[in-house]
């Protein structure tokens, strides 16, 4: 069974012309998604969740970064529209892995 994983965190900007949003995981918190989804990781190592701000949920996939010696959450247009973010904001986020 997944574990559900709740933190507060900044949305961030990718700097660039791209405006790619995202949210660095807590490291404690990707330590423990990193360890739980050892067999089933995908392509550059990415992991498959489910992801809920302010009661808006999608599914996505979360990237390693080395940087932070992390997890990236992309936040696509239509969810920081919805949840009325912006980058600097700090979000409550919540993810479910997913193991299938």
């Amino acid at each position: 069974m997944s574990e559900s994983y709740e933190f507060r965190a900044p949305l961030w900007l990718y700097p660039g012309e791209s405006a790619w949003h995202f949210i660095t995981l807590p490291v404690d918190i990707a330590d423990e998604i990193r360890e739980e989804s050892a067999g089933f990781r995908r392509g550059f190592g990415s992991v498959k969740v489910t992801a809920d701000i302010a009661g808006h949920q999608w599914q996505t996939s979360i990237f390693p970064d080395t940087g932070s010696g992390s997890y990236l959450l992309p936040v696509k247009r239509a969810v920081r529209a919805a949840a009325r973010i912006a980058a600097g904001d700090d979000v409550d986020v919540r993810l479910v892995v997913i193991t299938t």
